[in-house]
């Protein structure tokens, strides 16, 4: 393990040795995350078989198997890393226009009273509007092209950047600043020093929350008017009447969706080292 000095005095983190027990072992985090993952795969297995649903549930076999062939055939000229690079794209642009926009206004809003009165009831008047209610508007503003898409994403990405930046400054300590002022500092300190670090963990809360919403966004506008994308393999597989293709675009979107997650969480572990590691998350 790596020692930290701290004042000339070398502390050495020392981790805790647990004995090895049943109970140890049952508790365990990554024994729990198996059981769990096992015990859905299994009812989803038994409520396929059993039709309890009728015919419109396939067995987590059957989405694995139709996985596979989608990767050797190709749906519509693409084949399924096509489809997933074009939803995954229009993902990219619109989210990091919408985090473009929406963090540094959340934080201007936050920060002067004049553009927080200016832009505030505005955007109140706009952000209980759910961005699939924009789709129709987008496309005669923009047609069915990848810009309406694009817009759509923008929608609902806009609007958790611009909150958590604006929370995450309304929400910092008084005294802090207060510090800053007794150690001589001015404005512009108390911005950069306190401000702006302070809010990066709400800041990074809002882009976990945009991209969750991407996601839907993209999947919504992918089902009006388009010839690639995840959103198409699902409408594809609904009009077809095959659960099996509906079920492998929706694990598909969580596979891509989680792992744009874990980027997001790594990039917060760089930028802020000193936030505290809550239950495992």
């Amino acid at each position: 393990m790596n020692a930290k000095t701290v004042a000339d005095e070398v502390i050495k983190p020392v981790k805790e040795r647990r004995e090895l027990s049943f109970q140890a072992v049952i508790t365990n985090e990554y024994v729990l995350y198996v059981v769990s993952f096992v015990a859905f795969l299994s009812i989803w297995h038994y409520v396929a078989q059993a039709q309890i649903l009728g015919k419109s549930l396939a067995t987590p076999y059957d989405v694995v198997k139709e996985m596979r062939r989608m990767m050797s055939l190709e749906l519509a000229g693409n084949t399924l890393f096509g489809h997933i690079w074009a939803s995954t794209q229009r993902i990219l642009i619109g989210f990091s226009l919408g985090a473009a926009f929406g963090i540094p206004l959340g934080l201007f809003m936050a920060l002067n009273r004049h553009v927080n009165a200016i832009v505030k009831p505005i955007f109140d008047l706009f952000k209980p509007m759910p961005p699939i209610a924009w789709i129709s508007i987008s496309i005669l503003w923009f047609g069915i092209g990848e810009a309406s898409k694009v817009f759509i994403i923008f929608i609902g990405s806009f609007v958790p950047c611009l909150l958590n930046a604006y929370n995450g400054i309304r929400i910092i300590d008084e005294e802090l600043y207060d510090v800053v002022r007794v150690l001589g500092g001015n404005r512009r300190d108390e911005i950069f020093q306190v401000s702006f670090p302070a809010a990066l963990p709400a800041l990074f809360a809002g882009l976990q929350i945009s991209i969750s919403i991407a996601w839907t966004c993209v999947l919504a506008a992918e089902l009006v008017g388009s010839r690639s994308g995840l959103g198409w393999i699902i409408v594809r597989g609904m009009r077809l009447t095959r659960p099996e293709l509906v079920l492998g675009g929706m694990v598909i979107i969580a596979i891509v969706a989680v792992l744009f997650s874990l980027a997001v969480s790594g990039l917060e572990r760089l930028v802020c080292p000193w936030k505290r590691k809550i239950a495992g998350l």
